[in-house]
């Protein structure tokens, strides 16, 4: 969860077809109401995402994220991600959860982009495991 707190301008060195730079734009890493510009790419597009850290619950392991601006609102009126890990021995189940409204009813479901999350999450594991040996 660190890495998601307060590492994550480290993310793009893990996972580099993915995440392409992490900025914090406004606020400190890790605290509530900062903002963090996200460049990523998503279906063969470079794409931008604005996010204010809405809520951090150490206790349950859990981020919440909610987009501000970017390419995102051009689909969606309101979208949440959340972030949740799992301590389960020697791993992490690690649970995404993403909260939108549509613009439009015949946009898609945020399918691919939850995929994109799941390899990052993969790339983050993947590097960890590496560093740790």
């Amino acid at each position: 969860m660190k890495y998601i707190k307060y590492k994550q301008h480290s993310i793009s060195e893990m996972s580099p077809g993915s995440i392409k730079d992490v900025d914090l734009h406004d606020g400190e890493w890790g605290v509530v109401g900062s903002v963090i510009i996200w460049n990523f790419i998503h279906d063969g597009k470079e794409k931008v995402v604005k996010e204010v850290i809405q809520a951090i619950d150490d206790d349950r392991r859990s981020l919440s994220f909610k987009v501000i601006g970017g390419d995102l609102m051009e689909a969606y009126k309101a979208f949440l991600v959340t972030i949740h890990v799992d301590i389960m021995g020697e791993g992490n189940l690690v649970t995404w959860t993403f909260d939108y409204e549509k613009v439009k009813e015949n946009i898609e479901d945020p399918r691919t982009l939850m995929d994109l999350c799941l390899s990052v999450t993969k790339d983050i594991e993947n590097s960890h495991i590496v560093n740790s040996n």
